[in-house]
């Protein structure tokens, strides 16, 4: 038996005749689970709702499934619905990301929509005020920034580039550091006529705290490098006087001589050269925290992603300081 014939007795190919079946209830599916609904799935694809409604039935048949919870005023996945958004995502938004990129060479300069999230300080401080250069750059290219301290999931929420601050641990991104982020005790010149300044770590629990909490509701803790090693102190009442879950508010109350607080270099930098601020313990501060700008890893990024990368790292770098100042004495109008 030749190899035609024996095609012609097997029947159809299975996997073209699977491809070409779910495919099309595929894109709709995870158009439908990313909008939240059948109306915009639709507009997104630029088809029929009830196109869209025809191929998640279709797929929903094949599979054997129930894939949406559908009620008159919303729409939701089912377990198995999650569990298969999780399995075929990644491999939609290659071949989604593959059409796109063809239509970028031939749409000539960077286009398009980006959505970028940042921590609240960063991305106030730093981030936004270089918006408006890139868009003169870059007119064709539309931003959408959010502030947001919290653990970013970008295929959930959708974000295309994320600014993180601290540490690294997540493999499943690619993580460019821009600068450094020394963390830096600082004190008032007002709270350092007060009460002083510490000289020593253990001299800390005899000082007023504020703290910072995060997005957790856990407080955070300062963190030394002593000899080496990573040691972390947690301020606790009565000293830690004040908390905020947000970070220019506990700037503002250290400027106000409130107390001490561990702050990212970038948020005082400017205030310990103009003496608003005195730093406090510097040679104890930890070296191994950076601001990173992130994406989700993918061979082939599109171009409004590859050139917002560019530019920010190259104006960050350029805005941003790196340098742990020195060690600060009690200024002697102070000790007078």
């Amino acid at each position: 038996m030749d190899r035609q014939t024996a095609l012609a007795y097997a029947g159809p190919d299975p996997l073209a005749s699977s491809f070409a079946t779910s495919y099309a209830g595929v894109v709709a599916f995870i158009a439908v689970a990313a909008e939240g609904s059948f109306a915009k799935a639709a507009d997104r694809l630029g088809i029929g709702r009830s196109a869209v409604s025809r191929n998640v039935q279709k797929l929903e048949d094949q599979l054997g499934v129930r894939l949406f919870i559908r009620t008159t005023r919303s729409t939701s996945l089912t377990r198995e619905g999650e569990r298969f958004y999780q399995n075929c995502h990644q491999g939609v938004q290659g071949v989604v990301q593959a059409v796109d990129d063809m239509r970028e060479l031939r749409a000539g300069p960077p286009s398009g929509h980006l959505r970028v999230c940042a921590t609240a300080g960063f991305g106030r401080k730093v981030v936004a005020p270089l918006l408006a250069g890139f868009r003169a750059e870059y007119p064709e290219i539309s931003i959408d920034l959010l502030l947001d301290d919290g653990p970013v999931d970008f295929t959930r929420d959708r974000v295309d580039v994320s600014f993180r601050n601290g540490r690294m641990e997540d493999s499943q991104v690619i993580a460019r550091q821009l600068v450094p982020m020394p963390m830096l005790l600082c004190a008032s010149p007002d709270y350092a006529r007060a009460h002083g300044l510490p000289t020593t770590l253990r001299a800390l629990d005899e000082h007023r705290c504020v703290n910072f909490r995060l997005a957790s509701g856990r407080i955070y803790e300062w963190e030394f490098l002593v000899d080496g090693q990573l040691h972390r102190f947690l301020p606790r009442p009565p000293r830690a006087m004040m908390a905020f879950d947000d970070a220019d508010l506990v700037l503002q109350a250290v400027l106000d001589g409130q107390g001490l607080a561990q702050m990212a270099g970038y948020q005082v930098d400017a205030h310990l050269r103009a003496g608003r601020l005195l730093a406090c313990l510097p040679q104890y501060a930890p070296r191994d925290r950076g601001h990173y700008i992130c994406y989700p890893s993918r061979q082939h990024l599109p171009s409004r992603i590859r050139v917002f990368v560019d530019y920010m790292t190259a104006r960050i770098r350029d805005a941003v300081p790196r340098a742990v100042p020195a060690a600060a004495g009690m200024p002697a109008a102070l000790a007078a």
